[in-house]
C-alpha cells in the first residue's frame, strides 16, 4: 500500500496546483480534468433547415429526414450546435463529444425495417461531414468557436465497419446471414475446406505483413460477394470500395471469433488485420486532426476490432495531435461489456493498449445502488479494480464515466423502470443522486444531452433519443419527464430544471476542486447487504488535502461514524448539508444525510 501511495504521488507531483491550472491554456488541461457533454447532433438543435434533407430529393426513404419517426434524421446540424454553446458552458461542460459527423448512408434496412444515418455510424465517406449535419466549413466554425470559449470537441469515429454496402450472394432474400468460421470456411478455398483453391500463399490473418495480405485477393472464401452497380463506387477513400478489405463471413454472434470478424448487424466489417487497412484508417483519422485541430477521439466499437490495430492507430494518432500542439489528445474505445465487467474492461488497456475505455462499468453499479436501490458494495468492487488497468489508479481517473447513453438508455429511465410506484419527488431525488455520484467519484464525468433536462424515455436506442428542440414523434410525445410538467412538445434548453442546476453546481465544484478532478480516491465505507452509505475521500494532488464525499442511496435518513485521515480535523460543507465541523476523534468523522443526497466535505488539519 506504502508503494502505491508512493507511486501515485509521484505521478501527481507534475500536476499543477489549482492557480496554475487556472491560467492553462485548453490543450493543456488533463483529459481527467474535463466534463464532457454527450450529443447527438440531429437530435439536439436544428441551426439550418435547409439542410434536413442532405440535399437529397424524393421521399424519407431516399433522404433519410421524417421528424415524426424516431428512426429518421429530425433535422439537429452543426449550425444548431454552434448556436447552444452558450447553453453547454452554462451546464458547466468543457468538452463536447459528437456521434460520428462523417458522411452516411441515408438510409438502410429491408422493407418495413428501414431507418436512417442519423446517428452517423453508417459511414460510406470518412472525409467529409454528412450534408444532413453541414458542412465541413460548419464543423471547423463549432471546433473554432468551441475553442475559444476553452471547450474541448471530441470526435466518434469507427474503424471496425463501414455502412452496409456488400451482401452476399447465399443469402438474398434472408433474413439473417450466419456467420462462417475460418475453420469452416477457410481462406485457402472457396466455400468450405474441400472447395476450389484459392489465395494461393495466403498464412492467414494472424501473419500481418504486406507481403502476406497480397496474396490474399479473392474475398470469395466464406461467401459470394455482391454490390450493386451504383453502389460500386460509394465510399470513400476509393479503396474502401475494394470487397478484399473486408471479413465477409456474415453477421456476428458477438463471440468467439466473429465478435472481431463478423458484420455488425450486418455493417461491413473492415479487415483490420490487414496493413493497409490500418494505414488507410490512420491516413482517415489523422486528416481530422490536422484539418480541425479537435482535441479527442472517442472509438466505436472498439471491442470488436483485433489489438494489433489498435497497437498501430493509438500511438499514431497521439503523435499525429502532438505534431499538431495537441499533447493532452484523449483517446477511449467503448467495450460494451454487460453488468460489472470490470476484468474485461481492464483487459482492453492492457491487451489492446487503449489509453481509457468509457466506463460501463461505473454506469452499470450506478443503476444498481441508485436506481434499483441494491447494496452499496457494488461501488465498492467496482474501485477496488481500477489499480488493474494499465497504468493502474492513474488511467482509472481518465475513464470517461457515465450512467446512461445513446445505447443503453437514459439514467432516469432506469429508475422509473426500477421504482413504477414512486412519486416525481423521489425519481428526481434517485435521478439527481446519480450525477451527484458521476461528477464526485473518480473517472471522467459524462452527461448525456437531455438528461440535464429529465429526459426518461422508454428503452434504450432510439427510444433514448429525444431531440432538444420541440418533437414531432409521437413515441416521444408520450414520453414523463423528470422534475418538470414540461413534455417533448416543448424545446428544452432552459436553465431552471433541477437537475441542469445540480449538474452545474456540481461542474463548477469539480472544477475549483483538484482532488474531485483528478485527484486520487479512496473508499471509507459501503454496505454488503442493503442501500445507505457509500463515502470515499479524494485527495488534492498537489497538497493531498482530503476531501471526504458520502452519499446516502436510502429513502431513511443517515447518521454515521466515517473513517478519515488522522490529520483531517475539521471540515467545511463544499456541497450538501450534513457536514460534521470536526471530527469526533483522530481519524472519525460523524456524518448526516439526508435520503438520496450526497455529501462533499473538506478537511483542514489541525494547527
Amino acid at each position: 500500500m506504502k508503494r502505491l501511495i508512493a507511486a501515485l504521488a509521484l505521478a501527481s507531483a507534475a500536476v499543477p496546483t489549482h492557480a496554475q491550472q487556472a491560467q492553462l491554456p485548453l490543450r493543456e488541461r488533463l483529459p481527467s480534468e474535463e466534463v464532457i457533454y454527450f450529443v447527438l447532433p440531429d437530435r439536439f438543435e436544428n441551426g439550418d433547415a435547409g439542410n434536413d434533407r442532405g440535399g437529397i430529393s424524393g421521399d424519407r426513404l431516399r433522404h433519410g429526414f421524417d421528424p415524426a419517426s424516431k428512426a429518421f434524421f429530425q433535422g439537429g446540424d452543426l449550425k444548431g450546435l454552434l448556436k447552444r454553446l452558450d447553453y453547454v458552458q452554462a451546464l458547466g461542460a468543457t468538452a463536447i463529444w459528437l456521434t460520428p459527423v462523417f458522411k452516411n448512408k441515408p438510409v438502410q434496412g429491408g422493407p418495413g425495417q428501414e431507418s436512417s444515418g442519423y446517428h452517423g455510424y453508417w459511414v460510406t465517406d470518412f472525409t467529409t461531414v454528412d450534408p444532413h449535419l453541414g458542412t465541413d466549413a460548419d464543423f471547423k466554425a463549432l471546433v473554432d468557436a468551441a475553442h475559444a470559449r476553452g471547450l474541448k470537441v471530441y470526435m466518434d469515429i469507427i474503424a471496425n465497419h463501414t455502412a452496409d454496402v456488400l451482401y452476399f450472394a447465399e443469402c438474398e432474400g434472408k433474413a439473417e446471414c450466419p456467420y462462417r468460421s475460418r475453420a469452416d470456411y477457410p481462406y485457402s478455398r472457396k466455400g468450405g475446406p474441400r472447395g476450389k483453391a484459392i489465395n494461393a500463399g495466403f498464412a492467414g490473418d494472424q501473419t500481418m505483413t504486406a507481403d502476406n495480405f497480397a496474396k490474399l485477393t479473392d474475398p470469395n472464401f466464406a461467401y459470394t460477394v455482391k454490390v450493386k452497380p451504383g453502389e460500386r463506387s460509394i465510399k470513400v477513400p476509393a479503396w474502401l470500395n475494394d470487397p478484399i478489405y473486408y471479413h465477409n463471413r456474415g453477421n456476428s454472434t458477438f463471440s468467439n471469433e466473429s465478435s472481431t470478424m463478423g458484420d455488425f448487424v450486418g455493417l461491413d466489417d473492415l479487415m483490420t488485420e490487414n496493413p493497409r487497412v490500418v494505414a488507410g484508417m490512420i491516413e482517415v483519422f489523422g486528416g481530422w486532426i490536422d484539418r480541425f485541430g479537435i482535441d479527442g477521439y472517442r472509438i466505436d466499437t472498439a471491442r470488436h476490432v483485433n489489438p494489433e490495430f489498435w497497437a498501430g492507430f493509438v500511438p499514431a494518432m497521439q503523435a499525429r495531435a502532438k505534431a499538431k500542439g495537441i499533447p493532452n489528445f484523449h483517446i477511449f474505445g467503448e467495450a460494451a461489456w454487460s453488468e460489472l465487467e470490470i476484468g474485461l474492461l481492464q483487459r482492453h488497456t492492457v491487451v489492446d493498449k487503449l489509453p481509457a475505455v468509457l466506463d460501463f462499468a461505473f454506469a452499470t453499479a450506478v443503476q444498481q445502488v441508485v436506481a434499483e436501490g441494491k447494496p452499496t458494495a457494488a461501488l465498492a468492487k467496482l474501485f477496488m479494480g481500477d489499480a488493474m488497468y494499465a497504468g493502474g489508479e492513474a488511467t482509472a481517473l481518465q475513464l470517461p464515466t457515465f450512467i446512461g447513453n445513446h445505447d443503453q438508455g437514459r439514467f432516469g429511465m432506469f429508475v422509473m423502470k426500477a421504482n413504477p410506484q414512486a412519486s416525481d419527488g423521489e425519481l428526481l431525488a434517485r435521478t439527481k443522486l446519480g450525477h451527484e455520484m458521476l461528477l464526485t467519484l473518480r473517472g471522467v464525468p459524462t452527461i448525456y444531452y437531455g438528461d440535464e433536462q429529465g429526459f426518461t424515455g422508454k428503452g434504450n436506442d432510439q427510444a433514448a433519443r429525444q431531440s432538444m428542440f420541440a418533437s414531432q414523434t409521437p413515441d416521444y410525445l408520450s414520453d414523463k419527464l423528470i422534475g418538470t410538467t414540461s413534455t417533448h412538445a416543448e424545446a428544452h434548453f432552459g436553465t431552471d430544471h433541477p437537475l441542469f442546476r445540480t449538474i452545474a453546481t456540481l461542474a463548477k465544484l469539480r472544477r475549483a476542486t483538484p482532488a474531485l478532478s483528478h485527484g486520487r480516491q479512496v473508499t471509507r465505507a459501503f454496505l454488503d447487504d442493503k442501500p445507505g452509505l457509500f463515502a470515499v475521500s479524494r485527495f488534492d494532488p498537489s497538497s493531498d488535502a482530503e476531501v471526504l464525499v458520502a452519499f446516502n442511496s436510502s429513502a431513511e435518513p443517515i447518521i454515521a461514524n466515517v473513517e478519515v485521515e488522522t490529520r483531517s480535523a475539521r471540515f467545511r460543507p463544499l456541497y450538501g448539508k450534513g457536514c460534521p465541523a470536526a471530527a469526533t476523534a483522530p481519524g472519525s468523522v460523524r456524518v448526516t444525510i439526508a435520503p438520496f443526497s450526497t455529501l462533499v466535505c473538506a478537511a483542514e488539519a489541525a494547527r
